[in-house]
Formats: structure tokens, C-alpha cells, sequence
């Protein structure tokens, strides 16, 4: 069963350039892993300190794997690092089973 995670944060201001190099470094060691299908990162229109990455995956396990990985702790580290916050996670399933 293929998901969709959203992925919400709040990006401090003065951030916002080191930010988007992480994500785009985590985009990038994403679209490599098992199960990825695609993803896109949104910027709010009404508030500008806040992003939302929507990744699909295969299966819940794929996105479990790669949320566990060492590749992307390491970069989820430096963000949390510059969030000064935590990141929010939410996995979708298609229907209503």
C-alpha cells in the first residue's frame, strides 16, 4: 500500500537559505532509497516560516527505513539544529480501509 508523508516546519527567518540546502541534500539521498516515489517541498503562502515536504512511498516500511537511516539522521540533525524545534511527521494512506 502506497503512503504520503507530510513532513511540516517552521523555519526561522534568517534560516531559510542553510535550510533549503539541507532539504535539497536530503532530497537528493531520498530519491535513492527503496520505495521513494516522489516529493515536493512547499513554502506557506500565509505564513513564510513554514514548509511542507510531501514525500510518497511505496510502502510504510520504505518510509520507516529511510526515517531510521543513519543518511538522513545525520542531516535531520543539523536541521533540528537550526529549527531550534522539531519537525512534524504525518503518514497517508490512499481509501478509507
Amino acid at each position: 500500500m502506497s503512503i504520503k508523508v507530510l513532513i511540516t516546519r517552521k523555519v526561522p527567518r534568517d534560516k531559510g537559505r542553510e535550510m533549503v540546502q539541507l532539504f535539497r541534500e536530503m532530497r537528493a539521498l531520498a530519491v535513492a532509497q527503496p520505495g521513494y516515489i516522489s516529493g515536493e517541498t512547499l513554502k506557506s503562502n500565509d505564513r513564510p516560516d513554514v514548509f511542507l515536504v510531501i514525500s510518497s512511498w511505496e510502502s510504510p516500511e520504505d518510509w520507516e527505513r529511510w526515517l531510521l537511516s543513519k543518511e538522513r539522521q545525520a542531516i535531520q540533525e543539523k536541521i533540528d539544529a537550526l529549527l531550534g524545534g522539531k519537525t512534524h511527521y504525518e503518514m497517508f494512506h490512499y481509501g478509507f480501509s
